[in-house]
């Protein structure tokens, strides 16, 4: 049971009544609902896949390859599908910022506080895995969750930045037709999940917070284009990081607020703070209760920009030296021609990608990004291959998923549970399988990536970073 601090309470009663604390406590102590969003191109059979796991799923009406887990929730975290980036486990609360942003492959897309990366892989999937995103974390530790995320999913749309949100734009401006600010909040939304909020949570740390909010939605609109789209959304319950802040924008910024429905219950976001009275147009913003979806409590809102806004002075990155390079670059056209004999994946699909070359590794992305700054770049893209020391290129794991479906050449299927587990764990399958070199390794009508076939056996290419995960082999 979680025991809400004093602070907590006392803050709900006198923002939302005795009634909504009640509720609200009631809700906290319940058990927890977790949901998963589903890749809708494999819908029914990665349903039917996890049916005979134990993982029961219920459809949520209105929400997009959103499914309720009724039972098997421990089990879903850990199956190979969810390994393989098939499905990700997020709360329905926080599927709905992105569907209210709706970028289109067509549009230059920020998601300026990206990290873990729920919301950064929904917008991607939403973008149909094309177009121009930029994923932005500030921290160290979170940029690894991000890429680990973006790796597994196999996303080829997407550029890592790690920048202080609040200051990216004055690396970018009037950059961006579509903007997700996903701020860091208090949580308040979330304490049914992380109790450990009610541990330190108290209203100047929200105000302090907000402070940062309001400075990262002020360097969104600014690097918004006129017109362009932001989707400001917290986890949080406050007003101080909520309407507050958005009522701060309207007052200074050239930006004004849309009407938006959710697909899911909502109410008005309130345009009273005590006896001050904000803006009117704060009615358009909207709350979600956590007891009324059996999900987290979220507040969000979508503006559109009207005007200008000032130029800012400009930062910069330290000299990366990326390249993004055309399939037609003589050193990438020599390894697309290795990759191409290998596996035989037709070359009109290996020219539809740019490709970057840092060291021995190479990396790609769908040939409509764009960046007139990739020095700005962690990563761009994900990993292609690795160039070898008699410079003859190898396909990643990532990659060799990534285009499964049309590498019609040089595949392994692996035979029962006993393969799958030393394939998982890095090692080598003891059995013989020729002509040697490397192979896509296929099990249950999965892609699960490469490996070399010698006469030693079939030695796993799969990444170190995914061997961690517990994974239920059935």
């Amino acid at each position: 049971m979680i025991e809400l601090s004093q602070n907590i309470s006392d803050y709900i009663a006198q923002m939302f009544g005795e009634d909504f604390l009640r509720q609200y406590k009631d809700f906290i102590e319940s058990e927890y609902n977790s949901y998963l969003r589903l890749s809708l191109s494999d819908k029914e059979n990665i349903i039917e896949k996890l049916h005979a796991k134990g993982v029961e799923l219920q459809q949520v009406e209105g929400v997009p390859g959103a499914f309720k887990i009724i039972s098997g929730a421990d089990i879903a975290g850990k199956t190979i599908e969810f390994i393989l980036g098939k499905y990700y486990i997020q709360s329905l609360s926080s599927m709905i910022p992105a569907l209210v942003l709706s970028p289109s492959e067509h549009d230059t897309t920020l998601d300026l506080c990206a990290a873990p990366g729920s919301k950064t892989t929904q917008l991607a999937s939403l973008m149909n895995n094309r177009g121009t995103l930029y994923a932005n974390e500030v921290s160290v530790d979170r940029v690894k969750s991000l890429v680990f995320n973006i790796d597994k999913m196999n996303l080829v749309n997407l550029g890592v930045i790690k920048y202080k949100g609040e200051l990216l734009s004055t690396i970018f401006e009037n950059r961006f037709d579509k903007i997700l600010v996903d701020a860091p909040c208090s949580a308040l939304g979330i304490v049914q999940k992380k109790g450990e909020v009610s541990n330190w949570w108290n209203l100047k740390q929200a105000e302090k917070i907000a402070e940062l909010q309001l400075r990262l939605l002020i360097s969104a609109i600014k690097m918004l284009k006129v017109g362009g789209e932001i989707v400001y959304s917290t986890c949080t319950l406050t007003m101080e990081e909520n309407e507050l802040v958005i009522n701060k924008a309207l007052k200074n910024y050239p930006v004004e607020l849309m009407d938006i429905e959710l697909p899911v219950k909502s109410i008005p976001g309130f345009t009273k703070f005590g006896d001050n009275q904000l803006n009117t147009d704060l009615q358009k913003t909207r709350r979600i209760i956590p007891w009324e979806i059996q999900s987290e409590g979220f507040f969000i809102c979508k503006l559109t920009k009207t005007g200008e806004t000032g130029a800012t002075r400009k930062g910069s990155f330290p000299p990366r030296n990326i390249k993004l390079l055309s399939h037609s670059n003589q050193n990438i056209k020599k390894y697309l021609n290795d990759i191409h004999r290998h596996f035989e994946i037709p070359f009109d699909i290996l020219n539809d990608y740019k490709y970057i070359m840092k060291g021995n590794d190479l990396y790609f992305v769908n040939s409509d990004w764009e960046t007139n700054n990739p020095d700005a770049f962690l990563r761009i893209g994900i990993h292609f291959g690795i160039v070898d020391k008699r410079g003859n290129a190898h396909l990643h794991t990532h990659a060799a998923q990534h285009f499964s479906n049309v590498i019609s050449k040089n595949t392994l299927e692996l035979e029962n549970l006993d393969e799958l587990d030393v394939y998982f764990n890095g090692g080598t399958i003891k059995r013989s399988f020729e002509p040697f070199g490397q192979k896509l390794v296929i099990y249950d009508g999965l892609a699960l990536g490469t490996a070399i076939a010698t006469s030693d056996g079939i030695k796993s290419q799969f990444p170190r970073a995914f061997r961690t995960q517990e994974i239920i082999l059935k």
